[in-house]
């Protein structure tokens, strides 16, 4: 199988995504991607849609999930490539993962209005649909009532150019440790969620490892690999150059499958274009599969 592989893709069963399953078959054939993960956030309602849309258009769905996890006190996301979507282990990590983000959203909300910014319940968990309301959806929700143009609170977050980063920077200043809406995160443990993956089919990847959240250290692969871990996103849109070479360094030292995802979302992330992640291949999931063969 020739053509790129993205592992990390986004659609809107993810509360922060804007594609059907069927629209990111297409794009990913039109831009000469042979496999796509689609990834979206502690839930699979996306399948078993985005592998039927995918029959007969030349590119595969792995499918997956990613979950926000806990780990020495910050947030790691793990990509669950190859799992089964119908496993109930799948089913109870989503359930509890979704009960404590609609626990997080709601007291969000709640000290926003507290703070006296124009926002209910109602208005972020309709858009949200089933799946939970993120913060940097909360964010852009809010941001894109109209009473919310006419707030000096908020004004800085219309000036110039700035609109398309807004609700990530409303975020930093608002929803971050030690700001005026952060709310305590509710997150599995990671060792927890890497040991039921084997349960589910799934290889656990660690997405984005040089995220400013993660900042993951040679010493925090020491401890997931040991618990399972089986790949490393190494080539990412979060990624500077030099953290990619050192985290493909850190991939081969502890035989970890260097992978490759974009996180693409849409209009939430509009410095990622999909496409835009181009470094990996078809070897990529011959490793994974190998991976899932032995665990």
């Amino acid at each position: 199988m020739a053509g790129f592989v993205d592992l990390h893709i986004h659609s809107h069963f993810s509360s922060d995504g804007d594609y059907a399953p069927a629209d990111l078959v297409r794009m990913a054939r039109e831009t000469g991607f042979s496999a796509i993960s689609i990834s979206d956030h502690d839930t699979t309602a996306g399948y078993p849609e985005a592998v039927e849309v995918a029959v007969g258009s030349g590119v595969e769905v792995v499918p997956s999930m990613e979950v926000t996890t806990l780990f020495a006190g910050r947030e790691f996301h793990v990509l669950l490539p190859f799992l089964d979507w119908e496993s109930p282990v799948i089913a109870r990590i989503a359930e509890r993962v979704s009960a404590g983000r609609l626990v997080e959203g709601r007291e969000r909300v709640e000290k926003l209005r507290g703070l006296g910014l124009d926002l209910t319940w109602e208005e972020v968990a309709g858009p949200s649909g089933s799946a939970p309301p993120l913060g940097v959806k909360i964010a852009q929700i809010l941001l894109d009532k109209p009473s919310s143009k006419n707030d000096p609170a908020l004004g800085k977050y219309y000036e110039g150019t700035a609109l398309q980063w807004a609700p990530y920077h409303f975020y930093r200043d608002y929803f971050m440790e030690g700001r005026p809406a952060f709310v305590t995160k509710r997150h599995m443990p990671i060792l927890e969620v890497l040991d039921l993956a084997p349960g589910a089919g799934a290889v656990p990847v660690l997405a984005h490892p040089g995220a400013y959240f993660e900042n993951a250290t040679r010493e925090d692969l020491t401890a997931l690999k040991d618990r399972g871990l089986a790949g490393l996103e190494v080539h990412t849109s979060y990624h500077q150059p030099e953290q990619t070479a050192f985290y493909g360094r850190l991939a081969a030292e502890f035989d970890l499958v260097p992978t490759a995802g974009s996180d693409f979302h849409g209009r939430i992330k509009p410095h990622v274009r999909f496409g835009d992640i181009r470094d990996g291949g078809p070897e990529i999931l011959d490793r994974l599969r190998e991976r899932r063969r032995k665990s």
